[in-house]
């Protein structure tokens, strides 16, 4: 089963509202409409959306505890606002504005700070309860969150990032059970001063499997044409491993950059990410700041190979095969993504719906379904997961709606064998090649000479490079 993809959704200029409506008519009373903005005859669920204003108070009290929704709420630190926010059967979701002295409607807000605390909660006890609640960045980043019992609400546990957009998708159900949704975009605030340049790493120090890969968060964007400073950085990003293997970073946009092996990495490989971006000139008047290193290790390799055609996938440690496994992937007008995809994280149970990817309730495709022992290997909702309604049909056809469907056992020894970075690859789908960025991590879909063409340091790969003044902390990408 495959959920409807994630886009990206810009919102023009740094000074732009920190909560906007997505995808709706105007916000008004019309004919049946009451004053929370809801029309009685339609399925929809109040939400609180509260946030903290960038005014220069900052998320922080004034004995250096950081501020969190209760403390804002008891007045107890600054900046804290509420949005009311009507999720609708449509997913869209309409933003209630509250009056403002001398008539006004609408009025430009500063951004949201990235340090202070996200909440989204049902604004009325009974009235309904959130089921799941997405927050990405522009770069498909998702900030993690905690939903409280009973599902009345839901907060961040992981900061925001100064000078990002972020999508808010919450999908909700009315005390009916029928569901509902908004969609809101938000932007955080850019630093202060404007920030030196540092980067943020990942991923996050542990253990993963072969298919990992680094990224590089950038605070701010060095653009496409300035090869200089694209190269500057590069030099002072340093990734380690023993055992040495050859690897290079590519652009992914103009803040964020990937390393990967020219191969996947060797089993038991140690890696050490470092920047040595502090005190170096990146450009006229910018320069780089102090960054916080990581280091991981890699497992076993495991890879699990899906032959849509055959209907079998085989999965391989250490080049060695150890399960073969039937399946069942995605059927015509769903079709299973062909290509290396890489597991992002492993959920017990998932709750699966048509129309997450718009499917009709009522119609013969329509699903609404526990899963257990889900796999994730897709943002957009591409999963390996139990699906015991299909048993007769996997290693004989594909039936599922994007998904690889296997046994409840088969699916479970799935889910403890693999880890975060394993690959999961399919071959014969008849459909769409995964993309290298985006939805996952799908960098290994791109051969090794568009890798290369992808980084600013030309002359490790023999071609001429421009001339460098020198900085300090130069550093090869051939690790």
């Amino acid at each position: 089963m495959r959920r409807a993809r994630r886009t990206r959704m810009a919102v023009a200029g740094a000074g732009a509202s920190v909560l906007l409506m997505v995808g709706a008519a105007a916000p008004g009373r019309g004919p049946g409409v009451d004053e929370a903005g809801r029309d009685p005859g339609v399925p929809a669920v109040g939400l609180l959306v509260g946030r903290v204003l960038d005014e220069g108070r900052g998320a922080v009290r004034p004995g250096g505890e950081q501020c969190t929704v209760d403390v804002f709420r008891l007045g107890m630190c600054q900046g804290w606002r509420e949005e009311r926010v009507l999720a609708t059967a449509g997913g869209h979701g309409v933003v209630i504005p509250a009056p403002l002295p001398g008539g006004v409607s609408h009025r430009a807000a500063p951004g949201t700070d990235a340090g202070g605390p996200l909440e989204i909660a049902v604004a009325e006890p009974g009235q309904g309860s959130l089921t799941d609640v997405s927050v990405t960045d522009g770069h498909g980043r998702h900030v993690a969150g905690v939903l409280g019992a009973g599902g009345g609400r839901w907060v961040n546990v992981e900061s925001l990032r100064a000078g990002e957009s972020y999508t808010v998708r919450v999908g909700a159900q009315d005390a009916a059970g029928t569901a509902v949704g908004a969609t809101l975009v938000f932007r955080t605030a850019p630093p202060a001063d404007g920030g030196r340049l540092t980067a943020d790493f990942g991923p996050r120090p542990g253990t993963y499997g072969a298919g990992e890969i680094v990224t590089a968060e950038l605070s701010r964007p060095v653009p496409a044409d300035d090869g200089l400073a694209r190269t500057r950085v590069e030099q002072a990003l340093e990734v380690t491993s023993h055992p040495r293997v050859e690897g290079a970073w590519h652009w992914v946009d103009e803040s964020t950059l990937h390393y990967r092996p020219r191969t996947y990495w060797p089993a038991h490989t140690k890696v050490s990410v470092r920047s040595g971006l502090d005190g170096v000139e990146i450009g006229e008047g910018v320069y780089g700041g102090p960054s916080d290193g990581v280091e991981f290790t890699v497992a076993d390799r495991i890879e699990a190979v899906t032959d849509s055609a055959a209907h079998t996938m085989t999965v391989r440690r250490n080049g060695r095969v150890i399960r073969t496994i039937p399946v069942t992937t995605g059927k015509a007008g769903f079709r299973t993504r062909a290509g290396v995809k890489v597991v992002l994280r492993k959920e017990s149970k998932v709750r699966m719906r048509g129309d997450s990817i718009g499917i009709k309730k009522g119609t013969s495709e329509f699903y609404d379904l526990p899963v257990r022992y889900a796999t994730r290997v897709t943002w957009s909702g591409e999963y390996v997961h139990a699906a015991p309604w299909s048993v007769e049909a996997q290693g004989e056809e594909n039936v599922s709606h994007g998904c690889t469907g296997m046994s409840t056992e088969d699916a479970a020894w799935f889910f403890e064998t693999v880890r975060e970075g394993d690959i999961v690859e399919v071959v014969n789908s008849g459909g769409p090649r995964m993309e290298p960025f985006g939805n996952g991590i799908g960098d290994w879909n791109m051969d090794w000479p568009a890798w290369q063409a992808g980084s600013a340091l030309a002359t490790t790969y023999g071609a001429p490079a421009p001339a460098v003044p020198p900085v300090p902390s130069r550093l090869s990408p051939i690790t």
